[in-house]
This record gives structure tokens, sequence and C-alpha cells, in this order.
């Protein structure tokens, strides 16, 4: 089995190190991943300028650019061959709910996915995370089940860890993505010259986060795993548009 490793937290972050070391186990792993932090990137790709490569070590590459960028470069040019999958993590925090729009470990997936390629993103339940082991441990085992099971299509899942050791590991929910509250103001500050600087407000909490979703089954310490797609179509709303714009002139 050939796997495709990339994340958002940069090339050299304890996440993707602990991941590798783990996958190689069961895999041969390639790794294609940011320079840098690039947490937020979302799906961007660079398209007003280039993108260089750099050989850390044997399979082993950084690029200057987004997530996106990395399993894009990495599956229509760098690698000879496609991986039978593409995993992207072990992220340093939590992706659930709304946060999956932002996401550049969940973008990385989505890459990989858009090309029929079946592709997980893990992320930990919390920043400053410890146990990238737990996380690790079990990715590997949903790895190996998949690929001992493989469904009808390709799938893209979004799953997150409690920071906990393994064996206080309570289970593996399915979920659906829950929903936050709106994000808290802007942070606004001021330099010693008098410039005015803005940080993004923190998110909000869970306004949709009981039972079934994401945010309740990591907050009593279950694996969460989201299936999750790239077509932003409102079905539901498709009949009723329809109908608003039959008298439109």
């Amino acid at each position: 089995m050939n796997i495709l490793l990339s994340n958002d937290d940069g090339y050299n972050a304890p996440g993707i190190k602990k991941l590798a070391s783990y996958l190689k186990k069961i895999a041969h792993v390639t790794i294609v991943a940011p320079d840098r932090n690039r947490s937020g990137a979302s799906n961007s790709l660079s398209l007003d300028r280039p993108l260089t490569v750099t050989e850390v070590e044997k399979d082993y590459y950084y690029i200057n650019g987004t997530p996106t960028d990395c399993v894009h470069l990495a599956l229509t040019g760098l690698l000879d061959k496609v991986p039978d999958m593409v995993i992207s993590g072990i992220n340093n925090g939590a992706n659930m709910g709304d946060d999956t729009i932002y996401s550049g470990t969940v973008a990385a997936a989505m890459e990989g996915f858009l090309l029929d390629i079946p592709s997980f993103a893990i992320s930990m339940s919390q920043n400053d995370a410890t146990y990238f082991e737990t996380a690790a441990s079990i990715t590997n085992d949903l790895i190996l089940h998949y690929q001992n099971n493989k469904p009808k299509e390709a799938m893209l899942l979004n799953i997150n860890v409690p920071d906990v050791p393994l064996e206080k590991i309570q289970g593996i929910h399915i979920t659906r993505l829950g929903k936050r509250h709106k994000a808290e103001p802007v942070n606004k500050t001021q330099d010693v010259d008098g410039n005015t600087s803005y940080w993004v407000g923190a998110a909000g909490l869970p306004n949709d986060g009981g039972e079934g979703t994401d945010f309740y089954s990591v907050g009593r310490g279950f694996v969460s795993v989201s299936p999750i797609h790239a077509d932003l179509t409102r079905h539901n709303q498709i009949n009723d548009l329809k109908t608003w714009m039959n008298n439109f002139k």
C-alpha cells in the first residue's frame, strides 16, 4: 500500500512526524507538506506564483505553498504513481463543525478525494495536544479496516481524536458535523506608532453540539468519524429556488 501524507501544520510538525512513524509500519509513505504552518488555508491554490519543492530526504518533501498545493502537486506531477490513500494530519487542534470549511487539514484530504482517492483528515481534539500516538494508532487501524473492507466508492473521512491515552478512548462514533455560534469579535491592538492591527477572534462555542455530532462524541471521549464531501449544493432548496424564479423577468 502506498500512502501520500500531508498536513497544514508544516512538514516539521510533531503530528505529521508521529503519524508518519506509525504509517510506515503498514505502508510505503511519501510526505509532501507545507514549509510552514498554513492552518486556516482551506482549499486555496497558489496560482499567482511558482511553487518550489525541497527534498528533506527520500520520499519526504516540503513545498512553499498551501496544503492543497502540496497534494495537488504531488498527485499531478511529483509522484510517479497514484497513491492508494491520502492521509492529512495529525492536526494540532480540532477540526469539527464549521471549522472544516477553513481547515487546511481537511482541504489536503479533500484534494485527494476530488481525484477519487480515499482520503482521511486526522485531528486532535485540542490545541497543544499531547497524545499524538493515540490518533496515529487509531488511524492505522482505520486504514487497515478500510483496505480489508473496501466500500463501493472512495470515502472522505474527517476524524477527530480525544487528546487522551489510547486506553482511555471510549470507542468510535460515526457522526455528523455540528455547528458553532458566531465567532468572537476580532481583537484590535495598536503598536507604539499608533498603527491598528486586527487578530481574528476565537471560534464560537458549539450551537448544534447534541448527540450525533462530532462535538458531542469527542467531548465524551469517543473518536468522531464524519463522512464529508465537496458538493456544496443545497439540494433540498433546488425546487424552492425554481418556484421562486418563476416570476423572474
